[in-house]
């Protein structure tokens, strides 16, 4: 079980998805509650009042807590430590005769968690995967066994440690009224490496008896909730309204918007430099300025060159279109000067643009 789950976490975190990463940038907070449910430990039994042996305990569904403190890099990784809390109901030891049991197996501890945030093109839907490690308590609190009809008893509450790992496949729902926040809900398996004593006393003498847990595998349904400090609050595009033309004048700007990463012209683009080229006619020109701009979602090298290659392919538009090439100045301008005020690592389509300025 233990082998099979960990190749199916690696694989899910390491598969290849064409989805792009809807990017967290900067400081988070997240926290959640759900159902816990714990898969049937085994146990060696050790002591004089035990004897050498294996059995098995049986445990209730319970509920699980969590609270987080991350940082995402805005391309979709994210990183984060984690604080847990899990409590579940002792129902029987696994014994070859029948007991009656009590306690609770409370468990506790700190994760470090990797993460990817993925968009797959489903509005208010961006599912994630993660892995992570650390370290878990887990007390046997007040646990009481005793052998219905028969001499067998056992009793603990003591605590131990031991390192454990995790998977985890969920999914993100943004509230759109408030921008940073989400909803969240998510499967995780935990895997709480074998080795941990519990050492306690065992038949009517008294006896010490300990109890050594083989590996606990836990598997939670949590739903919460997660609040990334730094997102931009959406641009508010004032709707155009309709105004009588106005008479030609020395100077006219027009702008021309791009798709994320391309610097390729749409049918409407070029329609809008095709108006331009066309007005730069009926006006008296001195020149015609070209300047290249893009969003913060590339690094600023990378944005320096795609905003050349935009302007430049607006500037070989207007050729086409006959305006002399003496006429046009290329600038570009990168990820300064933007149209909507943003955060790094944000894809702002109105970022996304080349300006024509007749002058």
């Amino acid at each position: 079980m233990r082998l099979s789950s960990a190749i199916l976490a690696t694989t899910l975190f390491a598969t290849p998805i064409a989805a792009m990463a809807q990017p967290i940038t900067g400081l988070y907070v997240g926290g959640g509650v759900g159902l816990h449910a714990p898969q049937d430990p085994k146990a060696s039994t050790l002591g004089p009042g035990f004897g050498a042996g294996t059995i098995g305990l049986k445990e209730n569904f319970g509920f699980n807590s969590n609270l987080a403190v991350g940082y995402g890099l805005g391309n979709g990784f994210r990183f984060e430590v984690e604080g847990d809390f899990m409590r579940s109901g002792l129902r029987q030891f696994g014994t070859p005769f029948p007991t009656a049991s009590s306690g609770t197996v409370r468990t506790w501890g700190v994760m470090a968690n990797a993460l990817y945030d993925m968009d797959v093109g489903v509005p208010y839907v961006f599912p994630y995967l993660g892995v992570g490690a650390g370290y878990q308590w887990t007390k046997l609190n007040t646990v009481q066994a005793a052998q219905v009809g028969g001499p067998f008893s056992f009793a603990t509450s003591h605590q131990s440690g031991a390192f454990a790992w995790q998977a985890i496949v969920g999914a993100s729902f943004p509230v759109p009224s408030v921008p940073g926040l989400s909803l969240t809900a998510d499967y995780r398996f935990m895997d709480i490496l074998g080795g941990e004593k519990f050492p306690g006393v065992a038949g009517a003498t008294a006896a010490p008896a300990e109890l050594k847990l083989h590996n606990q595998f836990n598997h939670d349904v949590v739903f919460g909730v997660r609040y990334a400090f730094n997102t931009p609050r959406p641009a508010v595009v004032a709707e155009p309204v309709p105004v009588a033309a106005p008479a030609p004048a020395p100077a006219r700007s027009y702008l021309v918007f791009f798709d994320w990463d391309k610097a390729d012209l749409t049918d409407r683009a070029k329609s809008i430099v095709k108006e331009a080229a066309d007005n730069s006619t009926r006006v008296q020109v001195t020149r015609i300025e070209v300047n290249g701009y893009t969003d913060t979602s590339g690094t600023p090298k990378y944005n320096q060159g795609l905003s050349i290659r935009r302007a430049k392919a607006v500037a070989g538009e207007l050729v086409r279109d006959g305006v002399p090439q003496s006429a046009i100045s290329v600038q570009g301008f990168g990820d300064t000067h933007l149209l909507v005020s943003t955060g790094p690592g944000v894809r702002e389509p109105q970022n996304r643009r080349v300006e024509i300025i007749i002058r």
